[in-house]
């Protein structure tokens, strides 16, 4: 069988506000090229400039991708990833340098530059085991404690904290409420918040940023309920529209306003791409709901390899609310085989959704986990998936795959802040999307995961940078 290869680079270069002065007195510009090759056994290698040259009128026959700095959209808050109770246990499996490296390689100042933190409230299908953090039928919640999380998800969750520094972005969902709260007295398999636990469940919140907050990290928002369509085998919870709004309008907000937390960042759905529109427009449709919610976050799995990923659903809802950011709160590859681990096409179904959720408005994007070891888990109901980053935690051996190397080449280069700018491609094959990050910096990512290599325009007012696009290739240029 003939070996899949993949190539991605890097271009970079400094841009001034005014863009057409820029170029008309830098005409001949050069950017900066960082050259990534499984087939040469290169990651983001510094492989010299590229130049811009004048190219007043491209030819249907130029493969382009043209980008204008004066329309610009959303502000991207941050990208990162998920820190569950499998990730943390398996860092903490591994030798202690090996454990500085993981930090190091996703919060480091050399590393992929992520800023945003997940993690779940109550356990979820990445656990050893279900729990929650109270006893059973404390409707008064007094047995309330997190000490279940001081083994290792709060010390996982600090040492990312610690190294991001200010930026740092934190947010929790829960997976299901306790047992005794739900109508199939389960965590799992579906079941629903009995109404008359609303108040208690929405005061578990309250209890849950209080204690993480005395721990010193900063609570930055939350989902109401992670996948509330989903009855799965592992815990979860389900919400009509209308129940979800209700909940957050008669419970949650008012709950989280009265303790001090009108600040924390409220997300809806939580769930895939298929129903988005119908979620914001039934739950937001009330002002009175809608005044609590800052975010509507969504996941991927709906039809994960499938190249047409109902994108044009979260464009719509945007334009519904322009008022509440879009949030990619989880995703990631299911089925673990640690055969494939080294397949580009893990990188390909990251760029691919990265790429087309930033064009379509989303402003925060976040992975699943972080890490997992050799099995995909550990997980309490054989729900096993890949991670950026595998470790092997019998020999300590750390797996790099190209999901880590293609969330990289967009985060590592575009910062909190940055604004979407204007851009489109001309060629199916070609991906792009574009940001300018606060200091000035044009940041475009292009990614061609095609099986035919491509000769590329960059087009910019005027001037263009000749840019090959190779076959399963990602590149980025900043300007």
């Amino acid at each position: 069988m003939k070996r899949l290869i993949v190539s991605c680079f890097v271009v970079g270069v400094a841009f001034n506000a005014n863009a057409q002065n820029y170029w008309k007195k830098n005409a001949g510009k050069t950017a900066k090229v960082i050259f990534t090759s499984a087939s040469a056994n290169e990651k983001m290698v510094d492989k010299g400039t590229v130049k811009f040259e004048k190219m007043v009128q491209p030819k249907e026959t130029d493969a382009c991708i043209f980008v204008d700095p004066d329309f610009k959209y959303q502000k991207l808050i941050g990208i990162g990833g998920a820190i569950t109770d499998a990730a943390a246990e398996t860092l903490y499996k591994l030798p202690k340098n090996k454990q500085k490296e993981i930090i190091d390689a996703y919060y480091g100042k050399n590393g992929l530059g992520y800023t945003v933190v997940r993690t779940n409230m109550n356990s979820c299908d990445f656990s050893s085991d279900s729990y929650t953090y109270v006893q059973d039928n404390d409707t008064s919640l007094k047995t309330f404690n997190v000490s279940h999380d001081e083994k290792y998800k709060i010390p996982m969750i600090k040492e990312a904290q610690k190294a991001i520094g200010e930026n740092f972005t934190f947010y929790f969902s829960p997976w299901s409420p306790p047992a005794w709260m739900k109508s199939n007295k389960s965590m799992l398999k579906g079941g629903r918040l009995e109404n008359v636990f609303y108040q208690t469940w929405a005061d578990y919140y309250v209890k849950f940023i209080k204690e993480y907050e005395k721990r010193g990290i900063n609570v930055w928002g939350l989902t109401v309920q992670n996948e509330p369509m989903a009855t799965q085998t592992w815990e979860s919870c389900i919400y009509t529209a209308e129940e979800e709004g209700d909940f957050l309008k008669n419970n949650l907000g008012p709950t989280l306003w009265k303790n001090g937390f009108k600040d924390k960042k409220v997300m809806i759905w939580d769930h895939n791409r298929d129903l988005i529109y119908q979620r914001a427009t039934t739950t937001l449709s009330d002002p009175e709901t809608s005044k609590y919610a800052s975010g509507i976050g969504y996941h991927w799995y709906e039809t994960w390899n499938n190249k047409t990923q109902l994108f044009d659903n979260l464009a719509e809802t945007q334009r519904a609310f322009p008022d509440k950011f879009l949030a990619f709160t989880e995703g990631c590859k299911e089925q673990f085989d640690m055969s494939k681990i080294y397949d580009v096409k893990l990188g390909e179904l990251y760029g691919r959704n990265m790429l087309n959720d930033f064009n379509k408005g989303t402003a925060l994007w976040t992975d699943w986990n972080v890490l997992l070891d050799e099995t995909g888990g550990p997980n309490h109901v054989g729900n096993f998936c890949f991670a950026p980053i595998i470790a092997d935690t019998k020999t300590g051996e750390i797996h790099y795959t190209y999901e880590y190397y293609y969330i990289g080449h967009v985060s590592k280069f575009i910062k909190p802040n940055a604004q979407r700018i204007g851009s489109s491609s001309n060629r199916i094959a070609l991906t792009s999307t574009t940001f300018m990050n606060e200091n000035g910096q044009l940041v475009t990512v292009i990614m061609n995961d095609s099986d035919t290599d491509i000769d590329a325009n960059l087009w910019i007012e005027g001037m263009a940078a000749k840019l090959p696009a190779p076959a399963h290739s990602i590149q980025t240029v900043i300007l």
